[in-house]
């Protein structure tokens, strides 16, 4: 790269991390300034401009205050305590901000459940979630009622829907509740350190987890956000992600409204109306992940896909094999890809736009972050120890798990953890590079190169060993998603018999022009042979959670045999290439007398 290209780069990277530090530099642990501050705040010098846009509807801040409000005095009328937990349970909404905001403003955490959540995950959820009221609507009160009985405390239902037997109607409730501010010393002895919001795991591989939002965790991905996308009053934000996580409901919420500008929120994603509605609603940025993304470029070209005003697109998880189709295709000028957890302390910002990179941190400005990389051994699933029983920092281009220092007092760095104590106490490794020192361990698996720039690789536990070699699902899945005739793929490990290792399984959504005949030509032209998946399923669609992740622990547990996978399996011979796997020949794989 020529110096004036890196002159650029570092240029913009550096605009945006004073951007972001400039609005996040006041949070502080024992500040009295709440997230609800931040918000009355920008009511305040914004009152009167649309706030919130929503099947139709748009509201005002004022209006949106307003709304907060009369939650906020619902709750003081009906024995809701500060300190208490309110779960709501209920899609994306007009009144979603408007609830937690209220709430929060009295001193009362919500916990934001899965709408999408039936059977034991919810009944889990709200166990854990310390609630004793929750809040639903027409779609989610049939599930909550089914779960009834598995709920360890006696729970009050309020309905902002049709009230059925049992339930309390809270669209009445609140027709009584005044719309003025509470009074701001209700919240006076809470800090940035006291709970704002749960947020709960996608539960990709076992039950979900409530991550603890403490207020000043809320500001910092709410100011963070208002900062590095440069938002300003004249930003419409499309938001079709659910508000009950982080990314659409923390994150695209806070680059909007903390800036003047306006969000326009949908009730799901839509890959048919997506660029209509973009553009009918004259938005500038949309926050994404990246699934949805891939969704997208595999729709067929049309007419409005270019005719909007974006300037931005904002999220993380979207994969170099779709990261640039879906830029020059949809002619988006800038895209702002980042790296984060609910619930950990590491965050990374790809400021610049280099292209399949998740952020970046320059050299020159290492010692500043609390970020580093430490080799792991997939087969133990552990950081890798020297003699002196230390971490060891991985090289440049070396494969290590993406590790964050703890050190509370430093907002950026604290470790709020879950509400399970065990669990959070899991994700700390201690003495890793000096004695007496604590890092949260991310469980991602990452490369950093000369630049600083950081690639995503592979979830520990998705990266397994076959024929002595390391295999990232994550890289075949890019490889076989460039192959044709291949809408999505999701790879993972499955055992095979008694053999050492796992081997390669991937799920595959196909389209017309896919053959199975010839995979096994373009795979070995792309691949080497550990990579090679052994194994393929075909699916019409890979189940995925309201984040739009992929749940690999069913098909991981089904693996390939017939008898517990209904769709087309295949096993790649050696000789024959990719062979239909019947009963007879499961049976032969696993008694060892098919070659693998």
């Amino acid at each position: 790269m020529g110096l004036t290209a890196r002159l650029k780069r570092d240029w913009r990277f550096l605009r945006g991390l004073f951007r972001t530090l400039g609005r996040v530099r006041s949070i502080a642990p024992n500040s009295p300034n709440l997230i609800c501050d931040d918000l009355e705040a920008a009511v305040d010098a914004w009152r009167e401009r649309r706030a919130i846009t929503f099947e139709g509807r748009t509201i005002s801040y004022g209006e949106l205050d307003a709304m907060a409000n009369r939650y906020a005095h619902w709750a003081q009328e009906h024995g809701v305590h500060k300190g208490d937990v309110v779960a709501l349970f209920a899609p994306n909404r007009l009144d979603y901000l408007a609830i937690w905001y209220g709430l929060s403003k009295v001193g009362v955490a919500t916990a934001l459940i899965n709408n999408n959540l039936t059977g034991a995950q919810l009944s889990h959820c709200l166990n854990i979630s310390n609630a004793a009221h929750a809040i639903v609507d027409d779609e989610t009160a049939p599930a909550l009622e089914t779960v009834r009985a598995e709920l360890k405390r006696t729970w009050t239902v309020w309905t902002l829907g049709k009230a059925a037997a049992g339930q309390h109607d809270l669209a009445k409730a609140l027709l009584n509740c005044s719309f003025l501010r509470p009074d701001r010393g209700t919240r006076a002895d809470l800090t940035g350190r006291s709970t704002a919001l749960y947020i709960f795991t996608s539960g990709t591989t076992g039950l979900p987890k409530a991550a603890r939002i403490t207020h000043m965790r809320a500001q910092l991905y709410m100011r963070g956000f208002a900062g590095a996308t440069g938002a300003g009053p004249q930003d419409r934000v499309y938001v079709v992600l659910p508000m009950y996580h982080a990314t659409g409901g923390l994150c695209g919420m806070g680059a909007a409204l903390l800036n003047g500008g306006s969000v326009v929120l949908r009730a799901r994603f839509s890959a048919t109306h997506f660029w209509s509605d973009v553009g009918d609603e004259g938005c500038t940025m949309a926050v994404y992940i990246g699934e949805l993304c891939r969704y997208l470029v595999n729709q067929p070209p049309r007419e409005e896909e270019t005719r909007h005003k974006l300037r931005l697109a904002f999220g993380n998880g979207l994969r170099p094999e779709v990261w640039e189709t879906f830029q020059t295709r949809f002619r988006i000028p800038d895209i702002l890809e980042f790296y984060g957890s609910t619930e950990g302390n590491v965050s990374l910002f790809n400021f610049d736009g280099k292209a399949g990179a998740i952020g970046r941190i320059p050299p020159y400005l290492q010692s500043r972050f609390n970020t580093r990389l430490v080799r792991f051994d997939v087969e133990t699933e552990a950081p890798v120890r020297g003699a002196d029983g230390r971490c060891q920092p991985t090289a440049v281009g070396e494969v290590g798990e993406c590790v964050g220092q703890i050190a509370n007092g430093d907002v950026r760095s604290e470790y709020s953890g879950y509400v399970d104590k065990a669990a959070s106490e899991k994700k700390v490794l201690h003495d890793v590079f000096a004695a007496g020192d604590a890092w949260f361990a991310t469980g991602d698996l990452m490369r950093q190169d000369a630049e600083g720039y950081f690639y995503f690789v592979d979830r520990v536990g998705d990266t397994f060993r076959w024929k002595g070699e390391n295999v990232s699902t994550s890289e075949v899945a890019e490889q076989l998603a460039m192959l044709p005739g291949i809408k999505e793929a999701t790879v993972y490990g499955v055992r095979v018999g008694d053999l050492d290792g796992r081997a390669g399984m991937a799920s595959l959504v196909v389209g017309p022009d896919f053959d199975i005949a010839a995979l096994a030509a373009q795979a070995d032209a792309v691949m080497p042979g550990y990579q090679r998946p052994l194994f393929v399923r075909l699916q019409p669609e890979i189940e995925i959670t309201g984040t739009f992740k992929y749940r690999k622990m069913d098909l991981v547990e089904q693996g390939f045999d017939p008898a517990k996978v209904r769709q087309p399996l295949y096993f790649k011979d050696p000789d024959k290439g990719y062979v239909k796997i019947t009963k007879g020949v499961f049976d032969k794989i696993m008694s060892g007398t098919v070659r693998v």
